[in-house]
């Protein structure tokens, strides 16, 4: 467990597991636990938040931190509130249901200013940290849910798993999950438990169903379920059908997807449709996007126009420009750039990616060209036929860019970059290596897609100094 904090000088922890002691919040980490110091050394506690007094119990001491447990709250913030969710204090899918929304923003748009005060030497006079985009309502935003299929003494249970762990916890309802896809998840669980058809047991490497992914259209209403299992079978597949037919109508699109392997990935290889269409279609504004079972699409659509129209304001096009889009799933942000640029391009890994971007970009009627594979094959490959990106958009991972994408940047020279960071860390690496290679940032914007989580995006823009 590697922590990523603002200046903290490493030392050797002198605490042991188990010790307590009073302990002062100073400010929120990158996963959402609060950080504090006892003699000097870095302690983080989760569920404890910034400027609350605690007694903390060490749980686990690494060489250069320890990490603690709330024993008691001798002052609590004034952001602390009640987390609705009746699951919150097991499930690992949300950090930060007792911390006020208002809070929760500040404190994003702090984390990274954390990450750029330890990762490069940027000027925050110079340029501008904005304060965090957020939510009007932050709840039922997740358009996607992929609930993990367990046993838990005989009986089948769908859900997450707890921080930290291997034990699945049940949940038959997610309030940060559009409500359609609790419905056909919990529907889905009845079925399969009513036709004694198991989950997967990984130790065992017995039993059939993984996962239960479902996604719903918020502008469309469509909805597909797709079933995970480890079989290349799936017993009972008509049976199953009939009766997802029969209480769940309004599903459009059911697949099966099969995944063998010893994996933590959630899709396997292998998808085939067995029942009504192969896709199911969202909107974005004016927009609208055909998306494949394992196709990237941002998962919460209203947050997703304030980022795309935030990444058009950064990349400043005049309708000449030519834009490559990496990392560009179903061809979302580029087309969604596509009415101010001359021509995009795009690239992905993920191949029915790329076939969605296509079938996409010819049913909107956009000029576009989309390649499977790396943005370091395809850039370098179209610079030698003569085209180049005038705007560079990338929307990466959380492990961020590559060391060779970096190095094709450096080298094809875009005259803008447009970056969307899921990780202020590794964004504020990145800017290290861009800012050298010639490269000016402009701004950071953070942006919350995630309410009740840890994870912040940022947009940023970096330009091309004259004469690099």
């Amino acid at each position: 467990m590697k922590k990523q904090h603002s200046k903290d000088k490493p030392s050797q922890v002198t605490m042991t597991k188990g010790q307590r002691f009073p302990l002062t919040i100073k400010r929120m980490g990158i996963d959402g636990e609060g950080v504090g110091y006892y003699k000097r050394q870095v302690v983080f506690v989760r569920g404890a938040l910034p400027g609350e007094e605690i007694v903390c119990e060490v749980t686990k001491v690494h060489r250069k931190f320890a990490e603690g447990r709330v024993r008691k709250i001798r002052k609590a913030s004034p952001d602390r509130v009640e987390a609705p969710c009746p699951y919150y204090d097991h499930c690992g899918g949300c950090q930060l249901q007792h911390f006020s929304y208002e809070g929760q923003l500040r404190e994003k748009r702090d984390v990274v200013r954390q990450a750029f005060e330890r990762y490069t030497k940027v000027s925050f006079g110079r340029v501008e940290l904005k304060q965090t985009v957020g939510m009007k309502d932050p709840w039922r935003y997740r358009n996607k849910s992929q609930m993990q299929a367990g046993n838990d003494d005989g009986k089948l249970i769908v859900g997450l798993y707890q921080t930290d762990s291997h034990r699945l916890i049940d949940i038959p309802e997610c309030i940060v999950q559009h409500p359609k896809t609790d419905e056909v998840t919990r529907t889905v669980k009845e079925i399969l438990e009513q036709l004694n058809i198991p989950a997967y047991n990984e130790k065992k490497r017995q039993g059939v169903v993984r996962t239960i992914v479902t996604r719903a259209g918020f502008e469309t209403g469509e909805v597909q379920l797709v079933l995970v299992t480890a079989t290349k079978d799936l017993p009972k597949e008509e049976l199953i059908l009939e009766r997802v037919k029969e209480r769940l109508p309004f599903v459009e699109s059911v697949v099966h997807n099969i995944n063998s392997r010893k994996t933590s990935l959630i899709f396997g290889d292998e998808t085939r449709v067995i029942a009504g269409k192969e896709k199911i279609r969202e909107e974005l504004g004016d927009l609208s996007f055909d998306l494949s079972a394992r196709a990237f699409f941002q998962l919460n659509p209203v947050q997703t126009e304030k980022l795309y129209n935030m990444a058009k304001e950064a990349a400043r096009l005049s309708g000449t420009e030519k834009v490559a889009d990496a990392y560009c799933g179903v061809g979302t942000i580029g087309l969604w750039l596509a009415d101010g640029a001359g021509e995009i391009r795009g690239m992905d890994v993920i191949e029915d990616s790329i076939r969605d971007a296509r079938k996409n970009a010819e049913r909107l009627g956009v000029n576009a060209v989309y390649e499977t594979g790396k943005a370091e094959k395809w850039l370098p490959q179209w610079e030698k036929e003569g085209w180049t990106p005038d705007v560079l958009v990338v929307d990466p991972p959380r492990s961020g860019l590559d060391d060779s994408l970096l190095e094709t940047i450096r080298r094809v020279k875009p005259k803008r970059i447009v970056y969307v960071s899921c990780n202020p860390s590794t964004l504020a690496k990145n800017t290290n290596v861009l800012v050298k290679g010639g490269y000016r940032l402009e701004q950071l914007q953070p942006v919350d897609m995630f309410p009740q989580t840890a994870q912040v995006e940022v947009v940023s823009s970096f330009v091309l100094k004259e004469g690099k």
